[in-house]
């Protein structure tokens, strides 16, 4: 399977899951799909680390994703407030991966270069 599909399901389990630990507090039978859900998508984060995508930059999207999807899906499904600092908040977050996507590729680029050798 793709790697970048892996993080995909990973993301959405892992919103399913914390979904479903809100839902919980007034239905205790979504207890289950959490625990699924958590399980699933920390199996999931593990295959996208076996397939190769840097942990810093997994972690980055995963967490970022994460929050966005769920602060919106929280905010339709049960009320929970959607204001302008959030909407600041989930960009900066966006911004942060950006830069350590940057500086992932920054530093493979000074690592290619170091075994490559100087140039004469």
């Amino acid at each position: 399977m793709n790697k970048w599909a892996l993080l995909t399901a990973a993301i959405l389990t892992e919103v399913v899951a914390t979904l479903s630990l809100r839902a919980s507090q007034d239905h205790p039978g979504w207890y289950a799909v959490v625990a699924v859900g958590y399980v699933m998508s920390f199996v999931l984060v593990m295959r996208v680390l076996r397939a190769g995508i840097p942990i810093g930059v997994t972690y980055g999207i995963w967490g970022a994703c994460g929050t966005a999807l769920i602060a919106v899906s929280a905010a339709m499904i049960f009320g929970d407030p959607f204001t302008w600092p959030i909407v600041v908040g989930i960009g900066f977050i966006v911004l942060g991966v950006i830069l350590v996507e940057f500086g992932l590729h920054a530093a493979e680029g000074d690592q290619k270069a170091a075994v490559a050798g100087p140039s004469a």
